[in-house]
């Protein structure tokens, strides 16, 4: 008999073997129920840490799913959902422009030609990693009389398909970033390596933790370093164990997609 979700050891089960084990919620039910079962799953991690829960921020990701599943999701409490591809992004904000309280977080890599659409309609982007990208941004966000809530994203596994700053440029980065000022930088940023090995995967969180530790000792001034934004559906308790303080959950909520997600994750080797 498989065992419950709930009754598996954390450090046993990780992206590739939880792929497929979600069902899709399709009532509004269904997303509340999946909800307050995430929401236990973060209590117990944070218990295991000694954190708070409170802590710990829950991003839903409704990538890939259509508009009838996000509103039931809206209706069951959730007021700021997660994007990768900003074209679909956009065109949830547009058909959804009615619930006026639903923020919009793009999680995934951003060309600068796609930068005004997110000055527009975003209340948080959490894959910065280029200046040019960070300037375009700045000056639409002026245009828009808009300011941003940013995460700068560190490439912590060491592949090269990965977006993502290395970790030994990220204090430069940060360095140049209190020249946009439309920019809030609130944190750090990272995707860990889909692997169904946790020996393999918690160091990406580790290191994203003393990475913030090391520099947020000499963050420039206007520079937040208070959020790490890491763990996805299958990692997010290794994630809190190391610090995480937003976890970006989409198959545990809305249900499992007809692809892994290191299929709808854009590498650095492919057309976002």
């Amino acid at each position: 008999m498989q065992a419950r979700m709930d009754e598996v050891a954390p450090d046993t089960l990780t992206l590739h073997e939880q792929h497929g084990r979600y069902p899709q919620a399709n009532s509004v039910e269904d997303f509340r129920r999946n909800l307050a079962a995430v929401q236990q799953r973060i209590a117990s991690a944070c218990l295991r840490a000694g954190r708070d829960p409170a802590s710990v921020r829950l991003l839903p990701v409704s990538k890939t799913f259509d508009e009838a599943h996000l509103r039931m999701a809206y209706a069951a409490g959730c007021r700021l959902l997660g994007e990768n591809k900003v074209q679909e992004a956009q065109r949830k904000w547009e058909a959804m422009a009615d619930l006026t309280d639903l923020q919009w977080s793009v999680i995934g890599h951003l060309q600068t030609n796609k930068v005004k659409q997110v000055a527009r309609f975003a209340s948080e982007f959490q894959a910065l990693d280029s200046l040019r990208v960070a300037e375009a941004l700045d000056r639409r966000l002026h245009i828009e009389g808009r300011q941003l809530d940013v995460f700068v994203q560190v490439n912590t596994s060491g592949e090269v398909s990965k977006y993502g700053l290395a970790p030994d440029d990220v204090g430069g980065f940060l360095r140049a970033l209190p020249a946009f000022s439309a920019l809030r930088v609130q944190g750090l940023m990272t995707l860990a390596l889909f692997s169904a090995d946790v020996s393999r995967v918690r160091p990406c969180f580790v290191r994203l933790r003393e990475l913030r530790e090391r520099l947020r000792q000499d963050a420039p001034p206007g520079i937040g370093l208070e959020e790490l934004s890491m763990g996805m559906s299958g990692d997010f308790e290794i994630a809190i164990e190391e610090g995480a303080t937003v976890v970006r959950v989409g198959q545990a909520i809305f249900g499992a997609r007809a692809m892994p997600d290191a299929y709808y994750w854009p590498t650095a080797d492919a057309c976002p």
